[in-house]
């Protein structure tokens, strides 16, 4: 039996404030095996770990990341907001999901990939999103990892994938039954889901055979993965 990856969305957000390098480090030490967090880039173009589009909801500015500089955002969140270099130390050698929101072209893209090649953090950084971004970050990296998040239960077309060359299909966990996680292996791909909570869930998603979990409770999903494993021979339970 395969162990399922445990993926930590945005770090431990029900201990420290989401996408912070706090939030990063507590995951890893719970036992994430990844850390996903979203990049979005400020208007000087320095990506930093913001989710939405302003810095309302987690900050109190009701203030567009875009229209702000890495200086100002640093000055409005007592350096709470971290650059994505930040987080790649932070993370110190750990792998990274890099979820791009909102829009983001070739240009956006390519800063993004041109920081984390100045950070040597290739290797251990994949990337999620819905297809254009993808696309756009296809461009800036063919060599790149990709998880390509989708929405609806019609497969992506071939077509698509072809551009994207993704490795993962990235689907919301409710929608994901036997069916369709045999279909994405069947094409080739690894089976991403985000973000189940619950242990009920999670064990479902196990059972079903998935590759990856991106949760909010990472140390639930490392003790509900244990609890899923057969016993080894000698272990109580086995029948050695």
């Amino acid at each position: 039996m395969q162990t399922v990856t445990a993926v930590a969305h945005r770090g431990d957000p029900y201990r420290f404030r989401e996408n912070t390098t706090d939030s990063l480090r507590s995951a890893l030490q719970r036992g994430a095996d990844a850390v996903e967090f979203d990049v979005r880039l400020t208007r000087d173009d320095v990506p930093v770990l913001l989710h939405d589009e302003t810095l309302k909801r987690l900050w109190g500015h009701d203030r567009p990341l875009k229209s702000l500089s890495a200086d100002e955002v640093r000055g409005l969140t007592a350096g709470g907001v971290p650059t994505l270099a930040d987080a790649l130390a932070a993370t110190d050698g750990e792998r990274v999901m890099v979820d791009l929101p909102g829009r983001v072209d070739r240009r956006a893209a390519a800063r993004i990939v041109d920081v984390i090649r100045q950070c040597d953090a290739r290797d251990r950084v994949y990337y999620c999103a819905a297809a254009p971004a993808m696309l756009s970050l296809r461009a800036a990296d063919p060599s790149a990892e990709i998880a390509l998040t989708w929405t609806t239960l019609a497969p992506p077309r071939p077509a698509l994938l072809n551009a994207v060359r993704p490795r993962w299909l990235n689907y919301r966990f409710s929608l994901v039954d036997h069916d369709l996680a045999a279909r994405v292996h069947r094409d080739g791909c690894l089976l991403s889901v985000w973000t189940p909570d619950t242990r009920r869930s999670m064990r479902r998603l196990i059972d079903l055979g998935v590759d990856s979990i991106t949760t909010n409770r990472v140390d639930v999903l490392c003790a509900t993965r244990v609890s899923a494993e057969p016993p080894s021979p000698g272990r109580p339970g086995s029948r050695a």
